[in-house]
């Protein structure tokens, strides 16, 4: 005769089972999210971007931390189905976290917290692992069209929550911590001169220097690559040009934010250069700002006297001040992305938005030249809303080529439009 095995020896076996697979399913996942916290911890305050320090992350870096422990302690707490989805969800966004090391890897090489930074793409595959494994365990049980049902509809879930809720999350995480690692080549078609300033929060930004003829001089922003083509086109003209790393970006320090937030920080600083240098009258400085930089642009001549004349190009929304401007259809669903990803960008920079650009336009007294493209991205329609907030001398150009793209689609018509803003805004008389 076989053995008969009583049904409270096999529901304890069963039990006993199931408490140690938890175990080591607990075990695997804090392991990842003790990575993820490693690196949170590693970024903020153990190894800061140069020119920056722990205090400068303090309250974001502090929630970020935070948050990866909680989960940590809470997690065998959690119904197998809550948890597994939040393991799949944070194992997507820490193994997101790794890609501020494989971006610099790729340009550069590896510094700092870049190699914690490495370890977070493997912990956060190991968490969507576990999240997928515990996921199929616990819907075997129940009738077909029951389970099928509960998986449709997790799938639902699983795909609006990707896209409302961690896409927009992942994206400020990028956007605060990956910026240009390398300097491009110059092509600035004659003479110029490396130079170096400093921020008035102490960052030091390098950049080069193409020395005036005619006693102006105009920055050229951002960065040293897409801005290249106005410069060259201002120096034959016989305007002086400064084109520099923003902060996080090339040679430069700080923190990178390509949404441009504490970025006119940077604009002030190159204003006081070009105030100091012989070559220049300080009060014949001008800007000329693409996408980002048009929006730091606004943002400067609405808040300082530094800039005589501005060309703002492609400007756009930075936070979710810019999307409840926004019309049409998808207004709602535009202002709840933007407002995840400006509460992203805030925990990750410790910094709040900018004020909105509606309102800063709107305290702009100085000439501005708005240029927008015609189709554009990135809210850049809005530019029409910028320019009639404006209260001093305004210009708004409709160009064809796409975002920032009005040079190449049309050389002459913004030589004109562009050179000319310059030659009446910054004339000596003026």
């Amino acid at each position: 005769m076989g053995s008969v095995v009583h049904p409270s020896v096999e529901s304890r076996t069963t039990a006993t089972r199931a408490l140690a697979a938890l175990r080591t399913e607990t075990g695997l996942a804090r392991i990842a999210l003790g990575v993820g916290a490693l690196h949170a911890l590693d970024d903020s305050f153990l190894q800061p971007e140069p020119g920056t320090s722990a205090g400068d992350h303090l309250w974001g870096g502090l929630v970020q931390v935070g948050l990866f422990i909680l989960f940590a302690w809470g997690y065998p707490r959690l119904r197998a189905g809550l948890r597994a989805t939040l393991a799949i969800f944070v194992g997507i966004f820490t193994a997101t976290m790794g890609i501020e090391a494989v971006n610099y890897l790729r340009e550069s090489s590896l510094s700092g917290d870049d190699y914690t930074g490495l370890l977070t793409i493997p912990a956060g595959l190991l968490l969507v692992g576990i999240g997928v494994v515990t996921l199929w365990r616990t819907r075997k049980d129940g009738r077909p069209v029951r389970r099928y049902l509960r998986r449709a509809l997790l799938a639902a879930g699983f795909l609006l929550g990707a896209f409302f809720v961690l896409f927009p999350l992942a994206q400020s995480y990028v956007i605060t911590h990956t910026g240009r690692a390398f300097v491009p080549p110059p092509n600035l078609g004659t003479a110029y001169e490396e130079v170096a300033f400093t921020t008035g929060d102490g960052l030091r930004l390098q950049g080069w220097y193409i020395p005036s003829k005619n006693g102006a001089a105009v920055i050229s922003f951002p960065g040293r690559k897409g801005p290249q083509k106005p410069a060259r086109l201002l120096a034959r003209h016989g305007y002086g040009v400064l084109l520099f790393d923003r902060r996080g970006e090339g040679e430069s320090e700080g923190d990178p934010n390509l949404l441009g937030w504490e970025g006119t920080r940077d604009i002030e600083a190159a204003v006081a250069y070009l105030r100091a240098r012989p070559d220049v009258e300080g009060d014949r400085i001008g800007g000329v700002g693409l996408s980002v930089g048009g929006e730091m642009m606004l943002q400067e001549a609405a808040e300082t006297d530094g800039l005589r004349a501005v060309v703002s190009e492609g400007a756009g929304i930075r936070s979710v001040r810019e999307a409840v401007h926004v019309d049409g259809a998808g207004k709602l669903a535009y202002i709840w992305l933007f407002g995840v990803s400006t509460l992203g960008t805030a925990v990750f920079t410790s910094n709040l938005p900018p004020r909105s650009l509606t309102d800063l336009s709107a305290e702009i007294t100085e000439p501005v030249l708005f240029i927008h493209a015609t189709p554009g991205q990135g809210g850049e329609t809005l530019t029409e809303e910028y320019y009639e907030a404006a209260k001093g001398p305004k210009e708004l150009w409709a160009a064809p080529g796409g975002h920032t793209g009005a040079i190449d689609a049309a050389p002459e018509e913004y030589e004109r439009r562009v050179v000319g803003f310059f030659d009446r805004t910054l004339r000596p008389d003026g």
